[in-house]
């Protein structure tokens, strides 16, 4: 039974922070800063739009190419992780990813500092979870189910957020947002990876994120996550977008605080159109989370 138990915590640990990673992968006719007057010289047309025109065509254009290869690192407060892999927005979100994560709930746990493979379809995560994890807690299988339905059943409003999310964000969707705070601003061109972009940023009410991107939430669950989220002390994000010249985006950085620590996030978006092939593990090496819950 210690097994057991202390495999649930690597897979409750481990997992979170999967599933936060999967939305490091959505508008207003109106902004407090839609100026034209932060030109750089580029001859591009991210450099002759105003913030507001550009990003609704960053948007459109992103969203238009269905996949993308992507990285970046993610930090909660004192736990860290890095990822890469690809991802596809066409139908759903289904992605590939390897995760190493170090610190917070996953100190000193077989996991740490470990890549690990984790798969996104539109129904669910799976998360590998490693030998150790197999032999002590997983009845011998490497990889975990996460279920988004059961996810939103078990965890209430913030369990549907997570869901609504996971099935449907995407890279154009943080555009969206950003366009939705109803105040953004270019900050001039800058490098990323070798590629001049455009580098815009707005603030948001975080208790105002859920409103913005969600799809399917009732009023009822949007007003008990807007509680919730206001519980863990985050007020405001900042969210900062970097556009190339193909009117993509290129790079994405939040950044919030919380009763936690900081909440940073950066993503890298490289390659769009790739090919992008998700096969959902044999059920014959795969637990279900909410089987784990249940033992």
């Amino acid at each position: 039974m210690r097994g057991t138990h202390v495999g649930m915590r690597w897979a409750i640990a481990a997992g979170s922070v999967a599933l936060m990673v999967g939305l490091t992968a959505c508008g207003s006719d109106k902004s407090g800063d839609d100026k034209a007057g932060d030109k750089t010289g580029e001859k591009s047309g991210q450099s002759a739009m105003s913030p507001l025109a550009a990003l609704k065509l960053a948007s459109q254009q992103t969203d238009k190419k269905h996949s993308a290869k992507v990285e970046g690192t993610t930090k909660m407060g004192e736990q860290n992780s890095q990822m890469s892999g690809a991802m596809d927005w066409s139908n759903g979100i289904r992605a590939n990813m390897s995760i190493t994560q170090r610190g917070g709930a996953v100190a000193s746990s077989p996991v740490e500092g470990k890549p690990m493979d984790a798969r996104y379809t539109p129904d669910a995560m799976f998360l590998n979870m490693g030998d150790q994890f197999a032999a002590q807690a997983g009845g011998g299988k490497h990889w975990v189910k996460y279920d988004y339905d059961v996810l939103a059943q078990k965890a209430g409003p913030s369990g549907a957020f997570l869901k609504d999310q996971m099935q449907n964000n995407n890279p154009s969707r943080s555009v969206e947002l950003l366009l939705a705070t109803g105040k953004v601003k270019s900050v001039g061109t800058e490098d990323v990876k070798g590629v001049k972009a455009t580098h815009y940023t707005g603030t948001v009410k975080v208790s105002e994120i859920a409103k913005m991107q969600s799809k399917e939430l009732s009023q009822s669950d949007l007003d008990a996550l807007r509680k919730q989220l206001e519980t863990s002390g985050m007020d405001t994000e900042t969210i900062d977008l970097w556009v190339d010249g193909q009117n993509l985006l290129v790079k994405k950085r939040e950044q919030a605080q919380s009763n936690n620590g900081a909440y940073d996030s950066t993503v890298f978006y490289t390659d769009y159109g790739t090919a992008v092939t998700v096969d959902e593990p044999s059920s014959s090496d795969t637990v279900d989370f909410q089987d784990m819950l249940q033992q």
